[in-house]
């Protein structure tokens, strides 16, 4: 069966991004980046929320054409194009990019999408994450925590009361100063 894994940038503090939306802090460089596109070209789809897919939509297609950016980058933009995506929007209408815009969240649904063959699915957006976790649909965290404190913005992971068991699976400490925390559920999730 197919993993759910969130997979986000943190500051030390614990957010995601500032209190503007602002990402400027993220530490990524080509070994960074390097390393994302290995995990993520073997996923079998990216979902999201609409905000985050519409700031993927506005970058990543065109992204390997502009000389100005890396190889790394523009692998990704590769595969970024490449790897269904699915979106979670209420009001969403239209997308590219083989992409599926589904409503909301059904557990039974992303069971069923699990159980399909294929990569693991990359899961994005704290709100999303939230939901995901919610429905105890969350196998996997691999958290990358960049050595800066923003003081203030969007938590990862808002205050829910559950408690959810983990085991360290991987640590890995690249040459920026980002370290990659990867956390599997240290017990199955309940099914409902």
């Amino acid at each position: 069966m197919r993993k759910i894994i969130c997979s986000m940038s943190v500051s030390l503090d614990g957010y995601m991004e500032g209190p503007n939306r602002e990402i400027d802090w993220h530490m990524v460089d080509d070994e960074l980046h390097e390393h994302f596109n290995q995990r993520l070209q073997a996923m079998g789809a990216f979902i999201s929320g609409r905000v985050t897919h519409e700031l993927m939509a506005e970058f990543w297609p065109t992204a390997d054409s502009d000389p100005a950016n890396t190889g790394p980058v523009k692998e990704f933009a590769g595969i970024w194009r490449d790897t269904p995506k699915i979106v979670f929007s209420r009001t969403l209408e239209k997308a590219d990019w083989s992409t599926t815009i589904l409503r909301e969240v059904d557990a039974d649904e992303i069971r069923a999408l699990k159980a399909r063959p294929g990569g693991d699915l990359a899961l994005g957006g704290a709100d999303l994450i939230s939901a995901f976790m919610r429905l105890d649909l969350v196998d996997e965290y691999a958290i990358y925590v960049h050595p800066v404190l923003i003081g203030a913005g969007k938590p990862l992971f808002p205050l829910s009361g559950a408690k959810i068991p983990l085991r360290l699976a991987e640590t890995r400490t690249f040459g920026n100063g980002v370290v990659l925390l990867r956390y599997e559920r240290a017990e199955p999730p309940v099914s409902t």
